[in-house]
């Protein structure tokens, strides 16, 4: 099956692959239908997933002219579950009892990189441009990356890699930012990465593999995140930074550190989601990043 975003194709061997082919592979709302649904269909013959295509890059990430149509329109409902559906579709590819291995190369950003981090394994090319660059238009990951990268990484870490917009130079470099696990696989040769990405979800499929149980985050208190905002306030004394890249780097800081839960609190996951489409919706009703979309645009 297929839509103009997305085409579900049979590789053989119980495996199916999903397979963009929008403009720059950007990542829209028939990419997200497709992949719930290949994923939610019981009926369906297969045991794994593949998630690649044949293009020059893996994606450019998410659709920013639509969503800039809508907050255009102040269609803030409409906004709010777009992001909802995509936060659904990473957290669904991440918890799927088919196992979906994602296999990026090339320019992997925003929404691109926050489907690879969700994964049940990566097979990525060696030559991997993989980022979370969102605050390129003064917006925040708010499609799970976020949420991964607080459970990945030291605070301090995560926040200049969102708020520096970090874009790796290399699939081992993006092992070092947060965006790869240390156990995802590399290869050099880019002719062979279907194939391997195939062999490794046949191999997923019959580990019997269990989905991973719901994260939380350790949240690491107040102290912290106080600590991190005078960083950013010191830097935008300095004229380091820009009044509305301060105020997005404060809503980074609140998402990583749990919402201000005290020290040691467990934060579930649902909750960190909940916080990163509070801190997008919020940027979105800002002038500033209604203004870089644009000119992203």
């Amino acid at each position: 099956r297929g839509n103009p975003g997305c085409t579900l194709l049979d590789l053989g061997d119980g495996i199916g692959c999903l397979e963009f082919h929008s403009k720059l592979n950007i990542i829209g709302a028939d990419t997200v239908t497709m992949v719930q649904q290949a994923l939610d269909d019981m009926h369906s013959p297969f045991i794994a997933f593949v998630v690649s295509n044949e293009a020059e890059h893996f994606s450019a990430g998410a659709d920013l002219a639509y969503l800039l149509a809508l907050i255009q329109n102040e269609e803030w409902e409409d906004v709010a579950a777009a992001v909802a559906q995509f936060q659904a579709m990473n957290m669904a590819l991440q918890r799927s009892a088919r196992p979906v291995v994602v296999a990026p190369f090339g320019m992997t950003l925003g929404g691109g990189c926050e489907m690879t981090m969700h994964a049940a394994q990566v097979v990525a090319h060696a030559e991997l441009y993989a980022g979370l660059v969102e605050a390129g238009v003064g917006l925040i990951p708010a499609g799970g990356g976020t949420k991964e990268m607080a459970l990945r990484c030291d605070p301090r870490q995560a926040l200049e890699t969102i708020a520096m917009g970090k874009v790796s130079g290399s699939a081992a470099e993006a092992k070092q930012l947060g965006f790869l696990r240390p156990g995802d696989l590399v290869i050099a040769n880019r002719r062979r990465l279907g194939a391997t990405a195939k062999q490794a979800a046949q191999l997923l499929a019959a580990s019997g593999q269990e989905p991973p149980a719901p994260a939380s985050l350790k949240a690491p208190g107040p102290s912290v995140e106080s600590t991190l905002q005078l960083g950013v306030l010191l830097l935008r004394e300095a004229e380091k930074i820009s009044e509305h890249e301060q105020k997005m780097a404060y809503h980074v800081i609140h998402v990583l550190c749990g919402g201000g839960e005290p020290a040691g609190a467990a934060v579930p996951e649902e909750r960190l989601l909940e916080l990163e489409r509070g801190a997008f919706l919020s940027l979105c009703g800002e002038v500033k990043t209604q203004e870089r979309i644009a000119h992203m645009l």
